[in-house]
């Protein structure tokens, strides 16, 4: 094999596994290591030049970077990544003087931001610095999108959403709330370079054609409506006996709000088995502790209806059978049909975008699922000057991947204002440097501790349930949240190996505490590579560092994914042929900055 190219900006970032597995591409173990130091002012900005929402996200994230966490392969759980950063949000001083300042002088362009939701403030938070003039069309009457209709108050406090929201807002961002656009041509017609869509995925799924629907509509909810209808306080109680259909987050904030609306027995039904469930496994152990049961394998068959009153629901019992590529089928058990009382049902089995304000007469081309063809890289509809992200783009996801959709799209926005190529992407921000600050000493806490992932602490469940605006969780103390970044591993200080200094004595292999180094001859092939280390590398989505050829003709080969980055290598290395070095990398924003 050739060596590794250590120079390209994706080989290091992909060693960095939370901060790759991040949309948004956070500098995690950065703003960890900030909270240890107790910098927590620094700490927040880190996160909100990259997530741009830090104490929303540090409550409400979906984490897809504690699944790839490196704590993980040698604990049970990974760093509390997401609850550390409520850390930052909750702790920071004052960051508005860090933040820039308008009125900025104007370049003259002007942009239209459909929807107020994350993907559109994240373009306004880009934008408005270079000069833009930045029009955001709301029909809520306030600022945040589904973070505001659909997260409820006990995961989200309002006043940390407004917080958020409003730093971008004071960007100078011309807002029309209360105000529902009912045409983009119309918006065309207007005197805008550029138009973003940001309008989320607004509808809920429905079950129109099951037995019994229309006539027990008045007590049958679509889940993310309803759950809008109690944010903006339309609705203040339900039934006593609730059923919420559906195994996703939206079905859990249905039925913990349902909990605190008056629900005395709530149920969740889905049909999947509770392990297939889409809920992140922390929202359904929450639901479970608010003494909510959830009933899995049962598939609904029909609303109850009894006097023209909705009375429950008749569900089939049903077992998953997997084949041999996890293909999942739903096999009847053969078991009595189930009856479930209920005076209240909410449907939470998806959702679905809705573009009914979207004419198909201005060059704007959309699938066969009514959705817009939008290039992946650039976020650009068929129609050049409209651009999408966020759930409108490419269906429902999450509020961190709405605000990444919203970084690169800002990105084309600007490149297309300038008339420039929208291909041609604007390389991320690296920096490698040495953290040596003597020959055994590093700039960084290097020991690997052996602390259990500490838990967050909740209020009491007795006050929780009898006010939907008090929040459960209270976020970690300081020397708790100091404890547990103490387990972060600083995936992004690398081992760098230089081979023109190695003599090959092996102590780097004596000491290491994963054998995660070889010295072997090398192949032509990776596969075969990997299988002559001293423990093969087997997990290929992780790459192996492969060294020149030294002296004796063998190569130093590194597998990138169980190495620990402990410094112990470095220490031992009589020639000083191992270094650690920081690797910082920080995904561009538009213009260049």
């Amino acid at each position: 094999m050739k060596p590794t190219d250590t120079s390209n900006p994706e080989y290091y970032h992909k060693v960095v596994d939370c901060q790759y597995a991040c949309p948004a591409h956070t500098p995690v173990p950065e703003y960890i290591r900030k909270i240890a130091e107790e910098k927590y002012t620094e700490a927040y900005m880190i996160n909100w030049e990259s997530n741009v929402f830090p104490g929303v996200l540090g409550r409400t994230c979906d984490r897809p970077c504690e699944p790839a966490c490196r704590r993980g392969r040698v604990e049970e759980e990974p760093v509390a990544i997401c609850r550390l950063k409520r850390v930052a949000a909750d702790n920071k001083g004052d960051v508005k003087a860090l933040m820039p300042h308008a009125p900025f002088p104007s370049n003259g362009k002007k942009i239209a931001l459909i929807g107020g939701g994350p993907a559109s403030l994240t373009v306004a938070r880009d934008l408005a610095p270079l000069g833009y003039e930045i029009h955001l069309f709301d029909e809520q009457i306030a600022g945040g999108g589904m973070m505001r209709s659909q997260i409820p108050a006990f995961r989200l406090p309002e006043e940390v959403l407004n917080e958020e929201v409003n730093y971008i807002l004071d960007l100078g961002i011309h807002t029309q709330f209360m105000h529902y656009v009912d045409s983009l041509k119309g918006i065309l017609e207007q005197d805008y370079d550029a138009v973003f869509i940001g309008t989320g995925a607004p509808r809920g799924r429905d079950l129109p054609k099951l037995p019994g629907r229309k006539e027990a509509d008045a007590n049958i909810h679509i889940g993310i409506e309803w759950l809008a209808s109690v944010a903006f306080e339309h609705t203040k109680k339900i039934g006593k006996k609730v059923i919420v259909l559906g195994g996703g987050n939206t079905a859990m904030d249905c039925c913990r709000t349902s909990r605190r609306m008056g629900g005395e027995s709530v149920k969740v039904v889905v049909r999947s088995p509770f392990k297939d469930m889409k809920a992140s496994p922390w929202e359904k152990e929450d639901a479970q502790h608010e003494d909510i049961d959830i009933f899995d394998n049962h598939v609904p068959l029909s609303f109850e209806v009894e006097n023209g009153k909705l009375i429950g629901m008749k569900f089939q019992k049903v077992e998953a059978v997997y084949d041999d590529n996890g293909k999942r089928k739903l096999i009847p058990t053969g078991e009595p049909d189930v009856f479930i009382e209920a005076d209240e049902v909410l449907i939470a089995i998806g959702q679905e975008n809705s573009f009914p304000w979207i004419e198909r007469d201005i060059g704007l081309e959309f699938n066969e699922w009514e959705m817009p063809t939008v290039d992946k890289v650039t976020f650009q509809s068929t129609n050049p000057k409209v651009f999408f992200g966020g759930d409108a783009a490419f269906g429902p996801e999450n509020v961190i991947t709405a605000v990444a959709h919203g970084h690169q799209a800002a990105v084309s926005m600007n490149l297309f204002c300038e008339e420039k190529d929208l291909k041609q992407r604007p390389a991320p921000f690296t920096k490698l440097f040495s953290t040596k600050m003597g020959i055994h000493e590093w700039s960084y806490d290097s020991p690997v501790t052996i602390d259990q992932r500490f838990l967050v602490p909740q209020a009491e469940k007795a006050l929780t349930l009898v006010d939907r605006k008090k929040e459960v969780e209270l976020g970690f103390n300081l020397p708790t949240g100091f404890k547990e970044a103490q387990r972060c591993l600083n995936c992004d200080v690398q081992t760098d190996f230089s081979a023109d200094l190695c003599i090959e004595c092996d102590a780097c292999m004596d000491v290491c505490p994963t054998t995660c180094i070889t010295f072997t001859g090398n192949e032509p092939e990776e596969d075969k590579l990997r299988q002559k280390l001293l423990v093969p590398a087997t997990n290929k989505s992780q790459d192996i560092l492969v060294s020149e050829t030294l002296k004796t003709g063998r190569v130093m080969v590194k597998d990138e994914d169980v190495c620990l980055h402990c410094g112990l290598c470095a220490e031992r290395c009589p020639t000083s042929a191992w270094d650690m070095k920081q690797y910082f990398y920080s995904v561009t924003k538009a213009g260049n900055i």
